[in-house]
């Protein structure tokens, strides 16, 4: 007796060859085309993204990000009872913040051509105004873009900047 394949078979890579398109291409009056297959080599596939930022004074900068930005600590690192790290959550994004150990001197210079931009559903104005009641300041208003985004940036105590988005 014959044994069928699974409908939902996995597939395995074949060399690249020309196959025919099932759909007559518009260009060619309607003639089939052929189409290259690359055969490349297989993606990361990241399930999420946790940017860690080494800071100068990490008190100042989980303040600035809890109560300016609306994050919440959701661990902490310690070294013989002294604060080394934390790692933020906001909604289902994490930031991890690092004190810096000066091991590269004191005068090193954070958050330069640097930008985290983040997604949210919440409304731009009511975020802007909610920073800015805080203590924060924005170094972008709420801001219309003609790729259909709304958006404020905001700079954290070390200089990183952060704009935070909705699509409209």
């Amino acid at each position: 007796m014959a044994t069928r394949k699974p409908r939902h078979a996995k597939r395995t890579a074949s060399p690249a060859r020309a196959r025919r398109k099932t759909t007559p291409s518009r260009a060619s009056g309607g003639a089939p085309t052929f189409e290259r297959r690359r055969q490349e080599r297989e993606t990361l596939r990241l399930r999420s993204l946790e940017p860690s930022l080494t800071v100068g004074d990490l008190t100042r900068s989980v303040q600035f990000y809890s109560d300016v930005l609306g994050f919440f600590v959701a661990d902490r690192w310690t070294d013989g009872g002294v604060l080394r790290g934390v790692m933020l959550k906001a909604g289902v994004c994490e930031l991890a913040l690092s004190q810096d150990d000066w091991a590269k001197g004191r005068n090193r210079k954070k958050g330069e051509a640097f930008r985290l931009s983040c997604e949210t559903a919440q409304d731009i104005d009511t975020l802007a105004a909610r920073i800015k009641a805080a203590g924060g300041r924005l170094t972008e208003e709420p801001t219309d873009h003609p790729w259909g985004r709304r958006s404020l940036s905001v700079d954290d105590p070390d200089g990183f900047h952060l704009t935070i988005y909705n699509k409209r």
